[in-house]
Formats: C-alpha cells, sequence, structure tokens
C-alpha cells in the first residue's frame, strides 16, 4: 500500500506542480504556507474517500476491483496530459504568492485527490477484521507520505533557482 500511495502522490497532479512553481518563483514561507493547506486538505480527501470506498466496498464488494483499474487508468491519462501540456510563459503565469488558503482550496477541487484515494481503498485492506482502525491507518499514513512529497516538490522547486 506504502508504494502505491508513493507513487500516486508523487505523479504530476496540480497540487505537486504549483509546488514546484512556487518553490521555484515564490517566497520560501509562502510556499511552505501553501504545501501545509494542500497537505491539510488533502488529509480531509484521504479521510472521507476512506469512509466512502470502504463502504462502497462493503456494499459493492464486485466494484472493488473495477475501481481500482478506472482510477489507475485515469491517473496514467492525467499524468500524459501534464507531460505534455505546454509550458507556461511568464506572462501567463500567476504572479501573486502562495498562500494556505490557496493551497486547502486546490487540494479540494483535484479530482486527481479522489480517484487516487478511492483506488487506494478500495484495493488494499491492512486489517480487514477492524475496518474503522483500517481507515484511521491509512489516513495518518497517506497524509504523512503526501506532506512528504508535497514538501519534495516543493524543494524540487527551491534547487531549480539555486
Amino acid at each position: 500500500m506504502g508504494s502505491f500511495a508513493l507513487v500516486a502522490a508523487i505523479t504530476p497532479g496540480p497540487v505537486n506542480v504549483l509546488a514546484l512553481r512556487h518553490g521555484s518563483h515564490g517566497p520560501r514561507r509562502q510556499a511552505l504556507l501553501y504545501v501545509l493547506g494542500a497537505s491539510l486538505s488533502y488529509g480531509a480527501i484521504v479521510a472521507l474517500m476512506g469512509l466512502f470506498a470502504t463502504q462502497m466496498a462493503l456494499l459493492l464488494p464486485r466494484l472493488a476491483g473495477s475501481a481500482q483499474w478506472v482510477c489507475a487508468a485515469y491517473l496514467l491519462w492525467l499524468a500524459w496530459r501534464i507531460a505534455t501540456a505546454l509550458p507556461l510563459t511568464e506572462e501567463s503565469a500567476r504572479r501573486e504568492p502562495p498562500t494556505m488558503a490557496a493551497g486547502l482550496l486546490l487540494s479540494l477541487v483535484n479530482p486527481k485527490g479522489y480517484v487516487a484515494m478511492a483506488a487506494l481503498y478500495s484495493g488494499f485492506t491492512l486489517l480487514p477484521d477492524r475496518l474503522g482502525a483500517d481507515v484511521v491507518l491509512k489516513l495518518v499514513m497517506l497524509t504523512v507520505i503526501i506532506a512528504a512529497v508535497n514538501v519534495a516538490w516543493l524543494l524540487a522547486g527551491a534547487a531549480l533557482t539555486r
């Protein structure tokens, strides 16, 4: 589960791309607040999808395996779209400094987060006899992984400007 979570978190999405950009262009303190906001709201997505996916797996167990494949296909498509997107020009790039609120809001409207967590929760059970504890354990593990990956993208952006 940890390697799946790492791959899901590290693949480019809007939060990662903006963390990279803010790390290279924005004031460091404000960029860190952006990452903190994004990580906190992503934790909320993890909890929400954990409850949703666990309930769906209990009610419709045959769909759990299918959900993983649909989610994986979407993540691959999204990664391809980002990899082949045209680069931003300085004129088209946003010039305001990043904020914690921007990070909070971006994570909440990021479809990649919901899809990745739906795939993870529908495909992995760590504590099969204790589903409530399973959701909480995944919540803690995923939030730590996501926060670490967000900081890594931020630091990668900062390293680009050295």
